[in-house]
């Protein structure tokens, strides 16, 4: 049979398959003997030991389309970056830098704010300034007032979806309201998960529908700053592309280089002073940590 993995623990691996069932499995030895572990989101081909207690042992893992470092998972499609329009206000700091860990491993992002209904009108169009050219889609939503639910749960659909963000944003609140609608298979699944021995958090994956899954990842309060070659940070900022190309200098930083295109497009509103004045922090924290491995 094969299934996805949607949870790992103490080397049992939790299998959903189509339909609705779990089967608790075990890898085979071989793949200890290859040096390859099996991962949350894996698609996997599995044997049935007992169809009454839904057992099996994992035979082999289906080719990976990608793979998470951190957290360690496999064939994500996208990332859902959750926070508060208002109470806490967003930190774009932080923002900033999942965007580029995202980036870096190949993801989409979708960036979604919440407690829309607690906010104003000004602090939408202050958000849309700043991300409108970032290259990611924008969402406003209400976990309590249940409002741009059902646009989150379109942009969802048929995906396998990592989700993230810090404390107190209503993360929480939303992945409640995404799995609202939850099938009785759904429940069932978690429900084995629960009477399993092996209760440790861990990455698991929540089927909100059919084929489509999100991963809840603890909430973070900072990231360490990635691992990039500070002349390379410039790529993961799409707003710049227009007008770095343009540059006198072709290893222009665009932080102290005389006619800078990216600079003059600052100074005339074309990029937003948030996103570039997180970029140069970024630049001297990858110069400094350069510095240090000299």
């Amino acid at each position: 049979m094969q299934g996805k993995i949607i949870k790992g623990i103490a080397g049992f691996y939790y299998v959903h398959v189509l339909g609705g069932e779990i089967y608790e499995c075990k890898a085979k030895g071989i793949f200890r003997k290859e040096k390859v572990k099996p991962l949350v989101g894996d698609e996997v081909l599995f044997e049935v030991t007992d169809r009454k207690d839904l057992e099996g042992n994992i035979m082999e893992i289906l080719p990976r389309k990608s793979e998470l470092i951190r957290p360690a998972v496999a064939n994500i499609d996208q990332a859902l970056l959750i926070f508060a329009m208002t109470k806490p206000e967003p930190n774009y700091n932080l923002l900033d830098r999942f965007l580029i860990m995202m980036r870096q491993q190949g993801l989409e992002c979708i960036l979604c704010f919440n407690k829309s209904d607690i906010s104003d009108s000004q602090q939408k169009k202050q958000i849309e300034e700043i991300y409108g050219n970032s290259g990611c889609r924008i969402l406003f939503v209400s976990a309590m007032k249940k409002e741009g639910i059902d646009l989150l749960t379109e942009v969802l659909y048929a995906k396998t979806t990592t989700v993230a963000g810090p404390s107190g944003v209503g993360k929480s609140s939303l992945i409640n309201c995404l799995q609202r609608d939850r099938k009785l298979e759904t429940g069932e699944i978690s429900e084995k998960i629960a009477r399993g021995k092996h209760t440790t958090r861990h990455s698991e994956l929540i089927a909100i529908s059919e084929n489509t899954y999100i991963m809840d990842t603890p909430g973070f309060s900072s990231l360490s700053l990635f691992d990039l070659p500070k002349e390379e940070l410039q790529q993961y900022y799409p707003e710049f592309e227009p007008y770095r190309v343009r540059c006198k200098f072709m290893t222009c930083a665009h932080i102290h280089e005389p006619v800078c295109e990216v600079r003059k497009s600052l100074e005339e509103g074309h990029i937003s002073r948030v996103r570039y004045d997180n970029y140069v922090a970024f630049y001297e924290e990858l110069k400094e940590k350069e510095k240090r491995k000299y």
